[in-house]
């Protein structure tokens, strides 16, 4: 009895998503939803015998739920079906301050990955890197961990510890560390100032709400003081918001310059950022970055490579070029769904390919302090198991060392080789 309700289920179910197009059927629309409906059937006769023949009584909607987070989880990585508990935690996430240990991570291969530490934070101080897979939260496995679940293991009330193993491929070795969370604070610009000769430095850490009228403040204030070039940090910025990026780019380029598009299956999903700026910053630019910069620096970089207004200078970055939406369910859930692809203005797709670098550069520089990695084997790597940034502070804790920083003098070298032709060419 209880099988045939299930399958009347499923047959309403089918129905309502027959019952708009039957009228107008092709051959081929009338096979796809037939194959619909069998899929359906199967799913309600997998309900059923779950939920008669279990091991013990299950709710209708834990398996509901379960059955989605597993839908969403076979798209892609960034899919993500998100309880109430977890969408009410998206949202508090806005707000820039959390306890945590100060990672933005994702899954890519399969495995939960470390993007980027966020500087100054737990982690950053730890000595994790960008790429670092994390195999282990707690002495758990990680393996089949989504997102949503990763977050919710490594965040926690400040003073607390966790214990992280990772593989970090570059070494061939698992490393343990032992972390004490934090409040996690982020401040969008960490560095802006003169480094010489009239060549100024911006580091920028993430594209939030407030960064563009940050970031413009600082541009007037480095103009005023002699600016002639700029080197624009976005190495181990992990994005943020898509407006932002935006608005951050266009301070470099013309008036009504494609900067980022995005392509999705429907029509409503392909949208076009254009530049606003009336008076755009008109001068020599490198713009840094490496394997840690990802879905918002990526947009800024490529924008500024395509149309020739920066010289890129560091490593490939990230890979993250996809838009993901958060679409609520009247439950109170929601479905974090990726509904559409950036694509660069000269038609480079950013997702899973990266931004290459016009001067690849290495990162050879002092390291961050490390602490709890004694690179010890702990345990067997799974199933084909898939960077501390620098200190950029002097000894005395003030002073900006940015000498040691062998990306940040090729940055300068080639804004210094840039100035001498341009002043050689005008003098002829």
């Amino acid at each position: 009895m209880r099988r045939s309700r299930y399958l009347i289920m499923a047959a309403a179910v089918a129905g309502l998503v027959l019952w708009g197009v039957s009228h107008v059927q092709s051959a081929a629309e009338k096979k796809s939803s037939d194959e619909l409906y069998r899929q359906v059937e199967l799913f309600s006769d997998a309900f059923t015998l779950v939920e008669d023949d279990y091991v013990e009584e299950v709710s209708p909607k834990k398996l509901i739920y379960g059955a989605m987070k597993g839908m969403l989880s076979a798209l892609d990585p960034h899919s993500q079906f998100l309880d109430p508990d977890t969408y009410n935690e998206l949202k508090v996430d806005t707000e820039g301050k959390f306890g945590g240990i100060g990672i933005e991570i994702t899954l890519k291969d399969g495995l939960l990955t470390v993007v980027t530490p966020i500087e100054d934070t737990p982690a950053w101080k730890a000595g994790l890197k960008a790429n670092d897979r994390i195999v282990k939260v707690n002495n758990e496995i990680t393996r089949d961990l989504s997102l949503t679940e990763a977050v919710k293991k490594l965040r926690g009330k400040a003073g607390e510890a966790v214990d992280i193993t990772v593989l970090r491929e570059s070494e061939q070795k698992l490393l343990d560390f032992h972390i004490v969370r934090d409040i996690i604070k982020i401040k969008d610009i960490k560095e802006a100032l003169i480094l010489e000769d009239g060549i100024s430095y911006i580091r920028l850490v993430e594209f939030r709400e407030n960064t563009p009228q940050d970031i413009e403040g600082v541009l007037k204030k480095l103009s005023n003081s002699g600016m002639k070039a700029l080197i624009l940090d976005l190495r181990n910025n992990p994005g943020g918001l898509l407006d932002v990026a935006v608005r951050v780019a266009e301070k470099f380029l013309p008036k009504d310059k494609l900067i980022v598009y995005t392509k999705g299956r429907k029509e409503n999903q392909n949208m076009q950022f254009f530049s606003r700026s009336r008076q755009p910053y008109d001068m020599p630019m490198v713009v840094l970055i490496n394997e840690g910069s990802a879905s918002g620096s990526e947009i800024v970089a490529a924008c500024l490579q395509d149309y020739k207004r920066a010289v890129i200078v560091g490593m490939k970055s990230f890979g993250k070029g996809s838009v993901q939406t958060i679409i609520p369910l009247p439950d109170g859930s929601a479905l974090k769904l990726t509904t559409s692809k950036y694509f660069s203005p000269l038609g480079r797709e950013i997702h899973g390919k990266g931004v290459p670098p016009d001067v690849e550069s290495a990162e050879t520089r002092v390291q961050g302090p490390k602490t709890g990695a004694d690179g010890k084997k702990k345990e067997e790597i799974f199933e084909e198991m898939e960077q501390a940034e620098p200190d950029h502070k002097g000894k005395d804790g003030k002073a900006f060392d940015y000498k040691s920083d062998g990306q940040l003098i090729s940055a300068v070298d080639i804004l210094k080789a840039i100035d001498i032709y341009v002043t050689t060419k005008n003098t002829k």
